[in-house]
């Protein structure tokens, strides 16, 4: 298995980072002009290479549905300005000054940190400075009588966040004021002298172009014959966007033209690539463009240029749900701790030059998609990184060397999984398999994780033309019947009440993951056996949370008893 890793020495990182710097030109907001002319580039690049590949286009509107989401407005920002204690921002420094999908207008007055419930009674005639929950507080901010909305994120420093609204058609019938996003230093001040009882002001300048329709881009190509292996990156992203997610996008185009280069019919898998906004492209793509019955699994290239140094990222290996179970996890971390080899001990074994840790499934990416709808999707990302979605994520943070240690792993994953012999990759299989219960099994018992991992083994043997695994029968609990990303913002479709208890319910992340995890091992196990799976999975769940969850989706109409 290790001589895949010299065969992708072919991957050339330099390339990535060119790729980079041509994206990050683009402001890439979804429902904006610069999306798909930063795919059209791709687009161009590929044909040079002399890959065939289609460009769908559905539609940016806000109101075409893509299974559980609504498309965002057409949307471009023309120019936009904050003044406020002496300090003017404007999208001449960086488009991230308004926030994406902002109405036009024009705001001046004192501002108002809005903290507390009680804090919303002073808003009527004023400027909201809000920290967190932006699109909620956008709204009621608009509900009571504020003249302008101010955002802003910890953790950004002097960097400007991004923020993003997402208004639909619906929405513009109550979202009338100009929305800005400001550096977390220029709020502190605010919220300094307004805690000091002094009065702050500002002034609001914003211009947008809300269009009729915009292009939602998906770039698809394929090499050889399926099964394919899907490799596949968000485009989207505002401007710069470097390692969110230029580097994905980069990384994919560099993985595509190599492998049009090593492919041969010999292969018993082909590739396929896809560029997508993020989300919504993919359950576009889902729904109208992919037979998900050729695809063995998903690839997620996200945030893979994050550096150690300046971003402060680790390598995470997000593996697939134990409901989708797959080998190619195993393979993917393999070959990153090989890639990642650097210098030696004092007896000689090996050491590592980047931090690299594998996690169990966690949500956030494309690769959700894919296994809600049944393809095994894993996803190297670079986390944290402190410039995340904010206007320092520029070019000069990225680190060759991840971009290195991910780019050829993920090139020797996709050469083993082609073409490695059938007994070694056997013998890979049993022995991950082995690593991975034992690693569950020193904290907790593994009884339904272990026939999930051989339902996910049998699935593998299929396409790898191994023998290893079982099938066992599903027992299902419920039925998924409107699969797809579950938000709040859906819930609010069927009911308000039960939107607001939703995301009540949901504030904590890890029960958003637990719960679309949940509602996957109920199509596959009986009730008290799919929360037994999954409390073998994460260790800790929130079942009372959980089961309240259920209800809410079956009152909605989302899922129902099997």
């Amino acid at each position: 298995m290790r001589r895949f890793l010299k065969e992708a020495e072919v991957f050339d990182p330099n390339n990535v980072l060119h790729y980079i710097a041509e994206i990050s030109q683009f402001h890439r907001i979804q429902g904006s002009k610069e999306l798909p002319e930063a795919v059209r580039f791709i687009l161009e690049e590929l044909r040079i290479w002399g890959i065939g590949a289609d460009l769908y286009e559905e539609t940016y509107d806000g109101e075409s549905r893509y299974l559980t989401l609504k498309s965002p407005i057409a949307w471009d920002v023309v120019r936009g300005a904050v003044e406020v204690l002496g300090t003017t921002l404007t999208t001449a420094g960086t488009p991230l000054v308004v926030m994406a999908h902002s109405p036009s207008g024009s705001a001046e007055g004192e501002v108002v940190h809005v903290v507390r419930e009680d804090d919303w009674e002073k808003a009527r005639g004023r400027i909201v400075l809000v920290g967190r929950e932006w699109r909620e507080a956008y709204r009621r901010a608009n509900e009571m009588g504020a003249v302008g909305f101010m955002a802003y994120r910890e953790g950004t420093g002097e960097e400007v966040p991004y923020i993003g609204l997402f208004l639909t058609k619906d929405d513009l019938e109550w979202a009338r004021i100009p929305a800005v996003a400001v550096p977390e230093t220029l709020a502190r001040k605010i919220i300094g002298k307004l805690n000091s009882g002094e009065s702050v002001s500002a002034r609001i300048e914003v211009e947008t172009v809300i269009n009729e329709r915009q292009v939602l881009p998906i770039l698809y190509a394929e090499i050889g014959r399926p099964p394919f292996l899907l490799l596949t990156a968000h485009i989207c992203h505002p401007k710069p966007g470097a390692n969110d997610n230029a580097s994905g996008s980069a990384m994919l185009m560099e993985l595509a033209r190599v492998l049009s280069r090593l492919y041969d019919d010999s292969f018993r898998f082909g590739f396929a690539f896809l560029w997508v906004p993020e989300y919504y492209g993919t359950q576009a793509f889902i729904e109208r463009h992919a037979d998900v019955g050729k695809y063995y699994a998903a690839i997620n290239l996200d945030m893979v240029a994050g550096s150690p140094d300046r971003a402060g990222s680790t390598i995470m290996l997000v593996r697939t749900p134990v409901s989708r179970f797959s080998v190619v996890s195993g393979i993917l971390e393999y070959y990153l701790d090989l890639a990642n080899e650097a210098g030696k001990s004092f007896s000689g074994s090996p050491l590592p030059r980047l931090r690299v840790k594998s996690f169990p499934y966690e949500m956030g990416s494309d690769h959700d998609i894919f296994n809600f709808f049944g393809i095994p999707g894993t996803m190297p990302i670079t986390w944290p990184d402190r410039f995340y979605h904010s206007s320092g994520d520029t070019i000069d943070k990225v680190s060759r060397e991840s971009v290195e240690v991910i780019g050829r792993a993920v090139l020797a994953t996709a050469l083993a999984l082609a073409k490695g012999d059938g007994e070694e990759l056997q013998r890979f299989a049993r022995g991950y398999a082995m690593k991975y219960l034992g690693e569950l099994s020193r904290e907790r018992k593994t009884d339904e994780v272990e026939r999930l991992v051989m339902t996910g083994l049998a699935r593998d043997s299929r396409f790898l033309g191994i023998e290893s695994g079982h099938r066992f029968e599903p027992e299902p609990w419920l039925t998924w019947k409107v699969r797809g990303l579950l938000s709040e913002r859906l819930i609010r479709e069927a009911d308000e009440k039960l939107a607001e208890e939703f995301g009540s319910l949901t504030r904590d992340r890890r029960v958003l993951v637990h719960l679309h995890e949940l509602l996957m091992l109920a199509e596959l196990l009986p009730r008290e056996r799919a929360f037994e799976a999954l409390r073998e999975e994460y260790g800790e769940i929130d079942e009372e949370k959980l089961e309240k969850l259920v209800g809410i989706l079956e009152a909605a109409g989302i899922v129902e008893r099997a």
